[in-house]
């Protein structure tokens, strides 16, 4: 006579041990993150940050963001790389908070896979909390989810939220643009993490090229070059607005260049950003002359070699472009602000790119 077995979470697809040993094995990276207001440690229901500190602002504003870093995941799970992908997570949140002159001040993160394998899970925390060291904020929770049968035991995926703070009076955007401003161009890693989906239809499904595949015009293999970092600005931005007057910031992320500037730009001014003051990365070629992708579409899609903006007056340009470059960051005058005409764009770019 047979013996009839109940249902249990682990034959269902979920393995709460391999989750446990995930949560040991990130413990170690999410330490380096910690931040003198954190309270307490990983392993609690919420994440706890000391609002006492804000007691040093007159009038703090809080800045919230949350995002993920898109199909940018089957790279890393197609090559089996999981500590770079954190560091996009971070740029896409903590660079979007920065941009109104807000300082990171702790990030949460989401981690959705098929099935937990422990050290693949702590590799993917170590990366966000690199990145975390990278912005300045601390990392102070988060959540894994295993969800088989919706996902491959290989497939994730990722996001994340964070939180800011501004003084009211320093908080930066389109009222504080004037004509005349200068638009300085900070350069991109590569890609970043928007435009994958096209990129990846390009080269992977169309072309055919394989990510092992050493690139000579990128000088390393076609996966290397997709799974470049983000570049994180939040402490330079900050670093701007500690050294020199800044009147706004622009995160170039989905929509590309002009899009993305055209979000900060007050009506009656108009920001034109000359091609011809830089190269794009090879990377960018690639894209458009393997898909024969249209320029307009490509520069709708990826940041071009431009990963974040700041509008200062022609008066801090210099001391803007020495403090970037003292912090490793290039940088240069991209374009100006300028009285808007009757049939302008709040933002475009002119001309063809350096070659």
């Amino acid at each position: 006579m047979s013996q009839n077995t109940g249902a249990s979470y682990a034959a269902a697809g979920v393995d709460i041990e391999a989750g446990d040993r995930a949560v040991e094995l990130m413990k170690e990276w999410v330490k380096k993150t910690r931040r003198p207001e954190v309270l307490g440690g990983l392993g609690g229901f919420a994440g706890l940050f000391d609002a006492s500190a804000l007691k040093k602002y007159e009038r703090p504003l809080l800045a919230s963001a949350t995002d993920g870093v898109g199909t940018k995941v089957d790279i890393a799970r197609q090559l089996g790389v999981y500590d770079t992908i954190g560091h996009d997570l971070v740029a896409m949140v903590m660079d979007d908070i920065v941009v109104c002159g807000a300082e990171p001040l702790f990030m949460t993160d989401y981690i959705c896979v098929g099935k937990v394998h422990p050290e693949r899970v702590a590799a993917v925390v170590k990366g966000i909390a690199e990145g975390c060291v990278l912005a300045g904020c601390a990392l102070v929770g988060g959540e894994t989810a295993e969800h088989p049968g919706l996902l491959g035991p290989d497939d994730f995926d990722v996001a994340g939220a964070g939180t800011g703070v501004v003084e009211a009076d320093r908080l930066l955007g389109a009222d504080r643009i004037r004509s005349g401003d200068a638009v300085i161009a900070m350069a991109s890693s590569g890609l970043h993490s928007n435009g994958y989906s096209l990129v990846r239809h390009v080269l992977l499904e169309r072309a055919g090229l394989s990510l092992e595949a050493r690139i000579d015009e990128l000088g390393r293999t076609l996966g290397e070059e997709l799974l470049e970092p983000t570049k994180i600005y939040s402490l330079d931005c900050l670093a701007l607005i500690h050294t020199t007057e800044v009147h706004a910031f622009s995160h170039v992320t989905g929509g590309g260049l002009a899009a993305n500037l055209a979000r900060v730009i007050p009506d009656g001014l108009h920001a034109t950003v000359d091609r011809s003051t830089w190269t794009p990365a090879p990377v960018f070629d690639l894209v458009g002359r393997t898909g024969a992708v249209e320029r307009l579409e490509l520069e709708k899609t990826l940041n071009m070699g431009v990963g974040m903006i700041a509008i200062v007056p022609q008066e801090s340009v210099d001391v803007a472009l020495t403090t970037l470059a003292d912090r490793g960051v290039d940088a240069w005058v991209a374009g100006e602000i300028t009285e808007r005409g009757d049939h302008t764009t709040g933002a475009a770019l002119v001309g063809d790119y350096a070659s």
